[in-house]
């Protein structure tokens, strides 16, 4: 946000996670199929979506051709899981998600086949499903007695392939970083012997690897490659087609009432030193939070989005010292009354940040029956407490240790405050006591984000604020250290842990809405944050084009 700048010979058990009732493509019943049909996505104001598809494609025609797919008792089992795979990359499969589980659990032994392919594709697609099965047990029989993979899969692409998209669901297990370090040498290898649709197809798994990259992003590449396939499935690729061209002309809509209300909030014209990038704020939650239901509430969280960067600004280039601390006072005191003492453009940001969290508070009270403003309000408090500390350090020449600026980075991310609100929207409650869950679930991806925000690439802000850095004051701590390596490790350790809370939990009580938001939000940082040597943001730039233009 803020840049600154069944039954098993080992142990299986499965996680039943609560489902949001408005669970969107996070849901997780096949039962609910007709709340995502396309007459049902509708814009505040603006007329179904249905429309623009082609007179003669019948979406309920396609949704029953590709469910008749999945109930083809004569497809072999690995044929079953390859096309529960190929809808989940498409994501289409929240249309079939009862079909899904009879799959699985029907195909679940086939983690102990002795074949490569079949046995890490159904491990994958068990652990999303919510079922732990270890992979260390399952990947030993390919294995020798040093540990590492046999030779003689190196000749087995598909069978590399899987083993690589498996390899990036770890949860701290030691065979799945020997199967990425294996099946990457072995892949990148292969290249160039592959005929060019295969080899296209690997060398983009490689560089945008399964489950750490955007699912919406490698859904259109995905499509792709299975239209240059001898044997294709024109059931999928339709209704893959018709999904996209719903979403995005959904996603359009979102962007204009996003645009029209930060026009008509003026805050561009009374604060120009701050950015106005509306289209980067709205391709977060855009991204983080799926299902055609969710519509009002990415609207929402972009408005709030929008004020984590504004209040960045103020602090970082705008105003002074006193008057950031009179602004940090008056939030906390969350009453209009206590805006007199400020400066004008304060007084602006001010009124929109509390009109936006009570509208937002609002909506939760009247769609699930809470009251979550003291929440909010002390999030916001956090946050702008989070800058103080920033500017004191600035202000007073003091050098923080990495680790105190790292801890206080997560919470200027601004990551914690949007989840917060993103929280109660979907119907959680805060209970008091332990939220460990909720907090891990929150802090591996704004930890995430901060790494890759802090590795130095961040150029596109063309702003004069000083924040320091993590890299920067890790190589002061250690001259001879790789700060870089360190922190792409650190990253590394944080999906682990994200993962855990994900697939790993046996008593979760957060839905799979928010768990795949975190997920997606983690995903995201690698796009919004991967610069190239000319400074680009290449896959931005694409991914915007693809679902926005």
């Amino acid at each position: 946000m803020a840049a600154a700048h069944v039954s098993f010979p080992f142990s299986v058990q499965p996680l039943h996670h609560s489902a949001s009732p408005l669970a969107g493509n996070g849901g997780r019943s096949g039962r609910n199929r007709a709340f995502f049909r396309p007459s049902t996505v509708i814009c505040p104001g603006r007329e179904p979506a249905s429309h623009v598809l082609s007179d003669d494609f019948d979406f309920e025609e396609s949704l029953t051709n590709v469910q008749a797919l999945l109930h083809h008792h004569r497809t072999s089992r690995r044929g079953l899981l390859t096309t529960v795979d190929h809808l989940k990359r498409l994501c289409i499969d929240h249309y079939f998600q009862d079909e899904i589980d009879t799959i699985m659990d029907s195909c679940a032994d086939l983690i102990h086949s002795d074949d490569l392919l079949d046995a890490t594709l159904s491990l994958r697609l068990m652990r999303e499903a919510g079922y732990y099965v270890s992979a260390d047990d399952v990947l030993r029989k390919f294995r020798n007695d040093n540990g590492d993979f046999n030779l003689g899969l190196s000749k087995d692409i598909r069978g590399l392939l899987s083993l690589q998209d498996m390899s990036h669901l770890n949860v701290g297990e030691s065979s799945l970083y020997k199967a990425n370090e294996f099946s990457s040498k072995h892949l990148r290898f292969a290249i160039k012997y592959l005929e060019p649709n295969l080899a296209r197809y690997v060398r983009r798994s490689l560089d945008h690897p399964y489950h750490v990259s955007l699912m919406q992003y490698k859904a259109r590449h995905q499509l792709s490659y299975l239209q240059n396939m001898p044997t294709r499935n024109m059931a999928i690729e339709n209704l893959a087609l018709a999904e996209f061209t719903i979403k995005k002309l959904q996603q359009q809509r979102e962007m204009q009432e996003v645009k029209r209300w930060w026009m008509d909030l003026g805050l561009a014209q009374e604060i120009p030193a701050a950015r106005d990038q509306v289209l980067k704020w709205y391709m977060w939650p855009m991204t983080v939070l799926e299902g055609f239901s969710f519509s009002r509430y990415r609207i929402e969280i972009t408005k709030i989005i929008s004020m984590v960067y504004i209040v960045d600004d103020i602090f970082d280039l705008v105003a002074t010292q006193e008057e950031l601390s009179l602004f940090t006072e008056a939030i906390k005191m969350w009453d209009l009354a206590a805006v007199d003492s400020l400066p004008s453009y304060m007084i602006s940001c001010y009124k929109a940040l509390y009109t936006i969290t009570s509208d937002i508070a609002d909506i939760v009270r009247k769609e699930h029956g809470l009251s979550p403003i003291n929440h909010l309000k002390k999030a916001w408090a956090t946050l702008f407490d989070g800058f103080m500390i920033e500017g004191k350090w600035l202000s007073t020449n003091q050098i923080p240790t990495s680790e105190d600026y790292l801890r206080n980075g997560i919470v200027t991310s601004g990551a914690p405050l949007v989840f917060m609100h993103l929280l109660f929207m979907l119907g959680h409650e805060l209970p008091e006591g332990n939220n460990d869950d909720i907090h891990r679930i929150i802090s591996c991806p704004a930890k995430i984000m901060r790494l890759w925000d802090d590795m130095g690439s961040a150029m596109d802000e063309s702003q004069n604020g000083l924040d320091g850095s993590y890299k920067e004051l890790y190589q002061r701590e250690n001259p001879r250290g790789d700060a870089e390596k360190h922190m792409l490790e650190m990253i590394r350790s944080e999906w682990e842990g994200l993962n855990r809370e994900c697939f790993c939990r046996t008593k979760s009580t957060l839905s799979h809405s928010f768990m795949t938001a975190s997920l997606n939000f983690a995903r995201m940082v690698r796009v919004m944050y991967g610069y190239d040597d000319e400074q680009k943001l290449p896959v931005l730039e694409d991914y915007t084009r693809m679902l926005l233009f």
